[in-house]
């Protein structure tokens, strides 16, 4: 009998910012089509994204759990949930709460936001002691424009520079940022709680490819967290606002659940190098 390999430990989940310009309830029916396992909800200009009952009632009629919650980070949300940086964290882990995600995202402050900046790391590791809900602080990238950069997050664009409890990795930023994504899965080590998969060309711009399209280890980075026994969250959050048709766009997430589930089905244990296997007690929902 042929052997088959063991189903991956991670589920898989589509980015709701993934169906962009299409809306918050599109990602959900497409996430439930195509058979992903869950969404990650982006909170941004959709009223029905910041609407926990609006996305209570979409979770129920599609069939599919939220399993993170992405707070308003975005220049575009800076007044969404509140301008106030802690009360919009605040919001995020109280809907994560309420909707049974296991986790937060969360970006590193803007440099010019100095008091939030300045309590940054300590004010993250206060909140994560007092839930259950994991805030994952996800890897940025420098700004640049022609031949300038801009380090336009503080205390930096890479949170393993710092000592937070978890760590979101995102792998088209580390392209942009002109990181390798693999040494930063090995600092963030068993804190590394959730994945943001897409790919990039190393390009400077923050690409959000289909993943195989570009030049990052996707496929390896995958093989070694199913190696490693992660239990976190692998999210599909790729950029399809310039697909032909909504048929395209459908297309692109199809492929890319594809590629992801079938890098994660691969047999063996033991701790790779993305760290160790992360205990059932921290494993998401």
């Amino acid at each position: 009998m042929a052997h088959q390999a063991p189903a991956p430990l991670a589920k898989v989940a589509l980015s709701t910012a993934s169906v962009y310009p299409e809306n918050t309830a599109s990602a959900f029916r497409i996430a439930g089509r195509l058979g992903y396992d869950g969404v990650e909800v982006m909170v941004w200009t959709d009223p029905v994204s910041q609407d926990l009952d609006a996305l209570r009632r979409l979770s129920e009629r599609e069939g599919v759990p939220i399993l993170a919650v992405h707070a308003p980070c975005l220049l575009v949300t800076q007044r969404v949930w509140s301008s106030d940086p802690w009360r919009k964290l605040s919001r995020a882990r109280e809907a994560a709460e309420a909707l049974g995600a296991s986790t937060v995202v969360v970006h590193p402050p803007f440099r010019w936001q100095r008091g939030y900046a300045r309590d940054f790391v300590a004010g993250i590791r206060r909140m994560a002691d007092e839930t259950d809900v994991r805030f994952a602080v996800e890897n940025m990238y420098p700004w640049r424009y022609r031949d300038r950069r801009l380090e336009a997050y503080a205390p930096g664009w890479d949170p393993t520079d710092e000592d937070f409890p978890h760590f979101t990795l995102d792998v088209s930023h580390a392209a942009t940022s002109r990181s390798d994504a693999l040494a930063m899965a090995d600092r963030m080590g068993d804190r590394l709680g959730h994945v943001h998969l897409s790919d990039g060309s190393g390009s400077g711009k923050d690409e959000h490819l289909v993943p195989g399209h570009g030049t990052q280890p996707c496929a390896e980075l995958l093989a070694r967290l199913a190696a490693s026994g992660y239990r976190g969250h692998v999210v599909a959050e790729i950029n399809t606002r310039r697909a032909a048709s909504s048929a395209q766009r459908e297309a692109d997430l199809a492929e890319t659940l594809d590629f992801t589930r079938r890098h994660l089905a691969v047999p063996g244990g033991g701790a790779g190098a993305a760290g160790r296997p992360v205990p059932a007690e921290e494993a998401g929902p």
